[in-house]
């Protein structure tokens, strides 16, 4: 015979349920339920890959399993503004050229915006030329091996691009790269080139300010900042009479720029102006001391001053001696073309 309703009531009903005074029994912390995080719902992981840095996707969260690969890979839109930002620690433990090509091969050419800390180079230029036609906003730091015909060739394919960073990029530096930015992005409204530190090399003032006169070729600036830049009151003068859109102008550590009545009344339409000797505390990176042409400190920072050997000395004339550098060289090793080379050097060596 079933038990009556009030004997389940008396064991606990249905449910389970205790009675109030009923001790309650603890599980054993080994006996939990763990969550099986590969059994959440797509749009769940989504929306947790969403919160995340891009490089973490790329290291660690969107190899979890299949599931979470398959969300990191399969969802063009996020991969539609790229943030490789903030991970300079990892330089040289990571290929951030590598994981950036990944990344935009990843936005299944929806990519909009590409920010990037040592994370570019030649080829993932052109990746980025081919895989971003839609490309508004490109912020290249610290990209050691970006140089001018790359830019050159992969900007020709950004004609929305709207935003364009270039700080610390030594290798970015033929005046003739910014002319063409301005000619292939007419839609350019914010430009920023950051230099490392100022230096005050002798040059006339036509070389000093070619790169200003390419950025004058972009007419449609609203913001541009051009850090520790060579440019002179000449190039300033082509920047103000030719970009006329310009709200935001930022000249901080361009020496070679003295503010004259000339140039502060064109300056007085700009709604936020920095000038060379305004303070840097805001300032993104770290700001150096600028190297002038009659300082000390002009030969030890640019000829050498950690070098074991010193000018004009013995040790020096040694270190320099070409034929230290063929010791080691065998003539079986070289081709027709290098082999001749070498043969003269030793004969005007003896």
């Amino acid at each position: 015979m079933p038990p009556s309703s009030s004997s389940r009531r008396r064991r606990g009903g249905r449910g389970g349920r205790r009675g109030r005074n009923a001790p309650t029994k603890s599980v054993p912390a080994d006996e939990t339920e763990t969550r099986n995080w590969a059994e959440l719902p797509l749009d769940a992981i989504s929306a947790i890959l969403h919160k995340l840095d891009h490089v973490d996707i790329l290291m660690g969260a969107g190899q979890v399993c299949r599931s979470w690969r398959g969300a990191a890979r399969g969802e063009p839109e996020l991969w539609r503004r790229i943030n490789m930002l903030g991970h300079a620690d990892l330089e040289h433990e990571l290929n951030f050229p590598g994981m950036a090509q990944a990344a935009v091969r990843r936005s299944a050419g929806r990519c909009e915006a590409f920010w990037g800390e040592y994370a570019a180079d030649h080829d993932f230029l052109l990746c980025l030329a081919d895989q971003a036609p839609s490309l508004k906003s490109l912020r290249l730091i610290s990209c050691y091996d970006v140089f001018d015909d790359g830019l050159t060739e992969a900007i020709m394919k950004f004609p929305l691009l709207e935003e364009l960073e270039l700080s610390l990029c030594p290798n970015v530096d033929d005046s003739g790269v910014f002319e063409v930015i301005g000619k292939a992005c007419p839609q350019l409204k914010r430009f920023r080139l950051s230099k490392n530190v100022f230096f005050d090399y002798e040059a006339g003032d036509q070389e000093k300010d070619e790169e200003a006169m390419g950025i004058a070729t972009m007419h449609e600036l609203r913001s541009l900042q051009l850090f520790g830049n060579s440019l002179t009151n000449k190039g300033l003068t082509a920047i103000l009479d030719n970009c006329r859109h310009l709200e935001s102008l930022d000249i901080r550590h361009c020496f070679n720029v003295t503010m004259d009545d000339a140039l502060r009344a064109k300056c007085a339409r700009i709604s936020t102006l920095r000038l060379p000797n305004d303070s840097t505390d805001d300032y993104d990176f770290i700001v150096k001391s600028p190297i002038w042409r009659n300082s000390e400190s002009f030969l030890g920072d640019y000829v050498g001053s950690d070098s074991d050997y010193e000018l004009g000395s013995d040790d020096y004339d040694d270190y320099c001696d070409p034929s230290r550098y063929l010791d080691g060289v065998y003539e079986d090793e070289l081709n027709d073309e290098a082999r001749m080379l070498l043969r003269g050097m030793r004969m005007l060596m003896k």
